[in-house]
């Protein structure tokens, strides 16, 4: 059972890099977007407000921290809660801006980009389609964690035992139309007809 808990540390890898860069761009869009002009009023970079903690920021790190997870970890219980935080994470990303309107939360702020395709484009980077590629990406980890490989199993599988020297396993060959066994007190003694080799008695 021990010997199924370790995996290797390149099985969430390819998902863990990807979420570290997904979650620190969650985390930094609305602080550095300005930059650029693309991100969510106000336009300025480095404004730090309670609703782009509770909507981007935190998000963003535990996305960032599950992928680290995954990156560096060589047991399968502690991989799989890294896949559980980033997707935890990534659900929030897409969900939690209509949430936060049950408890009078405005959100981040109002898309930065003049047309409608760029305001699409900013939601979807910035929060719904983001938090889906979190979320399918932490889902792809946690199957690969869940999977035990034939690698992992061959340690627990016991050795076989050294047969002893001498020791005959294999089956004899029939030949003739008729064969039995010579078992202690059983059967007439060797003929002419009849050819003993070993425990085995082969009639003609």
């Amino acid at each position: 059972m021990a010997g199924t808990m370790r995996v290797p540390r390149t099985r969430g890898a390819l998902s863990g890099i990807l979420l570290i860069l997904l979650g620190l761009w969650g985390a930094l869009l609305p602080l550095v977007g300005p930059y650029f002009h693309y991100g969510f009023a106000p336009d300025d970079t480095w404004v730090y407000n309670t609703d782009r903690l509770q909507l981007s920021i935190a998000p963003g790190a535990a996305a960032a921290l599950g992928g680290l997870i995954l990156l560096f970890s060589a047991n399968r219980v502690v991989g799989m809660f890294g896949g559980w935080l980033a997707a935890l994470a990534g659900a929030w990303f897409a969900v939690g801006p209509i949430l936060a309107t049950l408890w009078n939360v405005p959100g981040v702020g109002a898309p930065l980009g003049t047309g409608e395709g760029r305001h699409i484009a900013e939601q979807l980077a910035g929060f719904t389609g983001l938090g889906v590629v979190i979320v399918f990406l932490a889902a792809l980890a946690l199957g690969r964690f869940a999977v035990v490989g034939v690698r992992e199993r061959r340690p627990d599988e016991p050795e076989p035992e050294p047969e002893p020297p001498g020791s005959n396993t294999t089956q004899p060959l029939v030949y003739g139309r008729y064969a039995r066994e010579n078992q202690p007190g059983q059967g007439p003694p060797p003929t002419g007809d009849q050819h003993v080799a070993g425990d085995t008695r082969w009639e003609r």
